[in-house]
């Protein structure tokens, strides 16, 4: 697969594909930023499933990426629609470092990288309900990840959760932490990623009430004690 089959990308969005790759790979030797390191791969793995959640942004719109890594799904986005206004958000300094130099060499503007807990930065007033999206393709279950999102985003707002297949238990369990944290299943897609067997699943929560202040709890206690 080429980045050129990318849907709807043009000669100046591939060549920021193009080096935004170059650079994953040569950090990758340094620091852990993927497993992932063949290049069909990393185009279907990481640019074609973060490009998934695109159709649900709109112009504009103040986006935060929670756990982004090696910046998954927040740069593939930001480069397919340069509107938006992009918050990258990553526990690993080393990470963030570079994150940095991704947005340096790319040029990119309206995007930042923050090293931080989304625990501790979903607390301060700046970033506090403040967002139109707040998504992460992290891996953890739905209960935990919303505790994650849902202090970020505005009433009105939508945290969008990237996951894999076999969803509906993870839902049904969540379904106490949703209603608590202010927020209403609004929608769910199941697709393949292309040229694979892959199955993923978008699940939309809009925020339809103020998050209580006790959420999120101090850093480390969603992950261990999920709202049930």
């Amino acid at each position: 697969m080429e980045l050129n089959d990318i849907p709807n990308i043009n000669n100046e969005k591939e060549k920021l594909f193009d080096t935004y790759m170059k650079l994953l790979l040569e950090w990758n030797e340094k620091i852990n930023l993927t497993a992932i390191t063949q290049k069909d791969d990393i185009i279907i793995k990481h640019f074609i499933d973060s490009l998934s959640i695109l159709k649900y942004i709109e112009n504009n719109q103040n986006v935060i990426d929670i756990g982004t890594g090696a910046g998954f799904p927040g740069i593939p986005i930001k480069i397919m629609n340069d509107t938006l206004k992009i918050t990258l958000v990553d526990s690993l300094n080393k990470r963030v470092n570079f994150l940095n130099e991704v947005i340096k060499l790319l040029k990119l503007k309206q995007i930042k990288a923050i090293h931080a807990r989304a625990e501790d930065l979903g607390r301060i007033e700046e970033f506090r309900e403040k967002f139109d999206i707040a998504t992460s393709r992290a891996v953890a279950n739905l209960s935990t990840l919303l505790e994650y999102l849902m202090s970020f985003v505005k009433v009105g707002g939508k945290c969008i959760c990237m996951k894999g297949s076999n969803i509906e238990e993870e839902l049904k369990i969540a379904e106490k932490a949703i209603k608590e944290l202010g927020g209403e299943v609004e929608k769910i897609d199941n697709f393949m990623l292309p040229n694979s067997d892959i199955e993923r699943n978008i699940i939309i929560i809009k925020k339809v009430k103020n998050i209580d202040n006790k959420y999120p709890r101090n850093a480390g206690i969603p992950a261990k004690n999920p709202i049930k």
